[in-house]
């Protein structure tokens, strides 16, 4: 805001507060001197799974594949204040996030209903699970400076806003990152589907499908050494060969509504950031080839 000539006159702190506006500026300023000018993907939605919240992160997590078999479980401090660099740093290239993290980690209803839950019930608890996630996620952000926002899908008010779509918009059009939880807030869908949802509902440019793999192959590349990675592929292939990075209803929503998935590797160090600067990493899915 300006301050006049006359406002200075009638008073004397407005120096002061010309120049904390100054310094104000300046540091909006530098916070986004990382800017990149022409992102291939602006508003995206970031899809976590909530096992990659207990594992390793980086070298070690590469290193750490072969041979895993077990589910991995709780939270890995250390690997989320990783990953939560790793959006910061596509954040401050200018890029506006939304997040949607599964459970994983902490439950999943289909192991829950397949040892004689009900399947309703495992699912919400499968959905209170991704709020402890996004939680940690938002802790982790908001300590490296970047102002975060948990939405919920399911009436959580003592630690999370409810969804409300305008708003979610309105707060990355503010800079803010927005944690998306509780899946899309009814049992029987997964968090993959929340993420096509929610992508469609604020608009994003694409979906980003974090794994432990580096792209989406003909088939499973950790049974068959002659596995081809697909560096482009339509959503009718991954649909007729049942290609399961992630699940039917998912792919056939953003087939509907031409909503790109990029799929690619969150244990190499960089990878949000080099994929919505347009560096072909992964596999793109779209309607084009």
């Amino acid at each position: 805001m300006a301050t006049s000539e006359a406002d200075l006159q009638s008073n004397p702190a407005g120096t002061s507060i010309a120049v904390q506006n100054s310094a104000s500026v300046q540091g909006e300023v530098s916070s986004v001197s990382d800017a990149v000018p022409h992102l291939r993907w602006k508003r995206i939605l970031l899809k976590l799974s909530g096992e990659a919240f207990a594992a390793e992160h980086g070298e070690a997590a590469i290193a750490n594949r072969e041979g895993q078999t077990a589910p991995q479980i709780g939270l890995n401090y250390p690997t989320i204040r990783a990953i939560a660099g790793e959006v910061a740093s596509a954040h401050r290239a200018g890029a506006e996030i939304a997040v949607v993290i599964g459970a994983g980690n902490i439950v999943r209803g289909e192991r829950a209903a397949a040892s004689g839950m009900e399947r309703a019930a495992a699912d919400y608890m499968g959905m209170l699970g991704t709020v402890i996630n996004a939680m940690a996620l938002q802790d982790a952000l908001e300590k490296l400076g970047v102002q975060t926002r948990v939405m919920s899908a399911i009436s959580m008010a003592e630690v999370a806003e409810p969804f409300i779509r305008r708003r979610a918009i309105r707060h990355m059009e503010k800079g803010r990152v927005v944690v998306l939880a509780g899946g899309t807030g009814n049992p029987f869908f997964t968090t993959d589907t929340a993420s096509a949802l929610r992508a469609k509902e604020i608009r994003a440019d694409a979906v980003l499908k974090a794994t432990n793999i580096d792209g989406i192959y003909n088939k499973d590349p950790r049974k068959h050494p002659d596995a081809v990675r697909y560096t482009h592929v339509n959503y009718d292939t991954c649909i007729s060969d049942n290609l399961r990075v992630m699940d039917q209803t998912a792919f056939t929503f953003c087939k509907e509504y031409d909503i790109p998935i990029i799929v690619f590797d969150i244990a190499n160090e960089g990878n949000i950031r080099r994929v919505v600067e347009g560096e072909e990493i992964g596999t793109l899915v779209s309607s084009n080839i």
